[in-house]
């Protein structure tokens, strides 16, 4: 099981915001070329968002599935990739500070990927992890920098109710 973490620099509302953008998929997911809503409210129980990957002039289209989703806390996903199988992919959001801490964990659970799942598979998915959950950064940090320039000057910003605190 490849679980890694990461810390990203704005709340965990501004990366909840990112992942609950269907449209933006393909901008933090590793491997991914495109990405498109194609049934369902993302991120919904059972809702589904198409993508594509490209290997040079070969493209592999396929979906990935909403299995759980506790909003601004937790995502969980039934990624689809055609004969290699189906692989279980949670997404973590733990306040931390005024940050966030993201808990990617992944596994196999069908088809080759299950069945050749090793060492060596665990490795390039911690490789993967870490290129996705920077890209998550960047996005999260670059737009909630975005909206910090765009806020009007004086205005007030409501405290973090919990102070910050993890919760129980």
């Amino acid at each position: 099981m490849a679980v890694r973490h990461h810390l990203i620099r704005t709340s965990p509302q501004s990366v909840w915001a990112v992942l609950e953008d269907g449209t933006r998929y393909a901008d933090w997911v590793v491997g991914t070329s495109s990405s498109k809503p194609v049934r369902g409210h993302w991120p919904q129980l059972g809702s589904a968002i198409g993508f594509e990957v490209r290997l040079g002039p070969l493209s592999l289209s396929n979906e990935t599935v909403v299995r759980r989703c506790v909003p601004g806390e937790a995502l969980e996903l039934e990624a689809k990739a055609g004969p290699l199988g189906t692989a279980r992919i949670a997404v973590e959001l733990r306040p931390w500070g005024d940050h966030c801490l993201v808990i990617v964990d992944e596994h196999p659970l069908r088809g080759v990927g299950g069945t050749m799942h090793n060492v060596a598979v665990e490795a390039l998915i911690q490789i993967r992890h870490r290129a996705m959950l920077a890209r998550l950064a960047r996005i999260c940090e670059a737009d909630a920098a975005e909206a910090e320039r765009h806020r009007s000057l004086g205005q007030v910003v409501p405290p973090n109710p919990d102070g910050g605190d993890a919760r129980a």
